[in-house]
Formats: C-alpha cells, structure tokens, sequence
C-alpha cells in the first residue's frame, strides 16, 4: 500500500507517518521544505502547488493541514478543495485530519459541540472554518474522501495506549464519561483506517478508553 501524507512534519502528521512506517508501509511525506518525518521518501512542495501527477500511483492520501491563525483559517477550506480537485475521479481515498467542534451532540444532529455553552470561545473561529471545509467536502460525490474528528480533548502529548473506540457524526464519551484521546491513538486509528477500505464519503469519530 502506497500513502502519501500531507503536512508530514506537523504535530498530527509527523506520527501519522511514524506509525504508518512501523507497519511497513509505502509512505511518501509531503512537505514544504525539508523532510522532518520518519518517511524515507518525499515530495517536496507546497500543499497548493501540488498537480494530479504529485498523487498519482497513490491508494490514500491523508491530509493532516492545519491553520490556527485568523489570517489562515479559511486555507481550511481552499486546500481541501484543491486536494480534492487533484483526487477528483481517481481511486485514491483521501483521509482529512478533522476537528472536533463539528461533532453533533446528539442523534438529532441539531446542535454541534462549538454551540455548547462551555466550548471555549477562543477556539470557536476554528471550529466554524473546519466546519464549512467539512460541509464543501460532504458535497465531493467524485473523491473518496474519509472526514476523521477526533475526542474533543485532543491531547498532543497524551499516552500512547493503542486502544480507541471509532465512532460516527455524534459526540462519544468512554466508559469514564470523558471525550479524550492522544495524538499517537488518533495515528492508530488514521493508519487502520487507511489499510482498511471502509467509510467513503463519510465523517467518522476516534475516542481514547
């Protein structure tokens, strides 16, 4: 399996590729200047320079892009859409490293968890531009495209425990009652997802036990 990891040297997709790499896997980081990853192979370029032939040969592409400053946020939007214009009627799945303010609080899928009352407000601009790349995504019927939200506290630092439950569009807590997960859990369930084949066109969630 060949995979091609987008932002390799970012918090989230430096051990995406970590993982990806422990399993024997093809892996291909995508960076904007020198390669940081633990891959041995690269392309060297901006995210919004990348053409259909950067990604051709490849069965997932995952997009772990960030943006967290007010002047960035809307690339959110514009570089989802341009990876999914390069992917458009290929076969390659395209998995995006995903927020967690879109997550609905309940089956009713009326409220998300950025309108709850103690979501931080500082974090609600974010919430609000993953939100509406993620609504453009769900519009893509001609990619194969897996949206992946993580627990609401999403810890960088947090223990490796290889154990995580894969949920849907809902908000899910463990058995503690608790919305959390680690960087390197959410890499194991980015990696599984991939090798598997499940999930097209859909937003899944990832929960820490």
């Amino acid at each position: 399996m060949k995979i091609a990891v987008v932002c390799a040297n970012g918090k989230a997709g430096s051990l995406i590729v970590k993982e990806a790499v422990g399993r024997g896997l093809d892996v291909t980081a995508i960076v904007r200047g020198e390669n940081r990853s633990a891959a041995t192979k690269t392309i060297s370029k901006d995210l919004m320079d990348l053409a259909k032939d950067d990604l051709a040969g490849f069965d997932v592409v995952i997009d772990a892009f960030g943006a967290w400053t007010p002047e960035t946020l809307s690339q959110h939007s514009t570089t989802l859409a341009h990876l999914c214009d390069i992917l458009a009627g290929t076969k390659t799945r395209l998995l995006v490293v995903g927020g967690a303010g879109s997550l609905y609080l309940d089956k009713s899928h009326t409220a998300c968890l950025s309108d709850a009352p103690n979501f931080p407000d500082g974090y609600k601009p974010l919430a609000a531009a993953m939100a509406k790349a993620l609504g453009e995504l769900r519009a893509r019927a001609d990619v194969n495209w897996t949206y992946v939200s993580p627990a609401a506290d999403f810890r960088a630092d947090g223990e490796r425990t290889e154990k995580y439950t894969l949920a849907g569009e809902e908000l899910t807590m463990n058995a503690k009652g608790e919305s959390i997960l680690s960087y390197a859990d959410y890499a194991i369930a980015m990696v599984d997802l991939a090798v598997g084949n499940g999930h097209l066109q859909e937003r899944v969630s990832v929960v820490g036990e």
